[in-house]
């Protein structure tokens, strides 16, 4: 139970914080490009990272399952699902993988972008 507490609590946080970054940035930057969402992907990703590497092997809070699942899984998965993607695209490269991490690149942005292609086909009225 404690495990779906720490979750929950770290994806209302990072939800949160989405709304906020987003709003921030639109208002900095304009809403022309979606320059919100992109500081978002790359900050989230850069978060998972660097918690991936604190609490994995050889870091300096190796082994803390808590602080995993309350940032990982859950800060970054309420802020953004793409730092568990580009982290998982890492692994690959890490692992001497650079045809399965780029086939994992080439077919994340090309189904994601069709999926909302086609969500947005299906609901859209007209």
């Amino acid at each position: 139970m404690q495990a779906v507490l720490l979750v929950a609590l770290g994806g209302a946080f990072g939800s949160v914080c989405r709304y906020w970054m987003s709003i921030a940035v639109a208002q900095w930057l304009g809403e022309a490009f979606p320059w919100g969402t992109v500081a978002i992907n790359v900050l989230g990703s850069f978060v998972i990272g660097a918690f991936a590497a604190l609490t994995g092997p050889g870091g300096g809070l190796e082994g803390n399952m808590s602080l995993r699942l309350l940032v990982i899984v859950g800060v970054c998965g309420g802020f953004t699902t793409f730092s568990s993607f580009s982290l998982q695209t890492m692994n690959l490269l890490r692992a001497g993988e650079p045809v399965a991490a780029f086939a994992n690149v080439a077919a994340s942005v090309l189904l994601c972008v069709l999926a909302t292609m086609a969500g947005a086909a299906i609901f859209t009225r007209g």
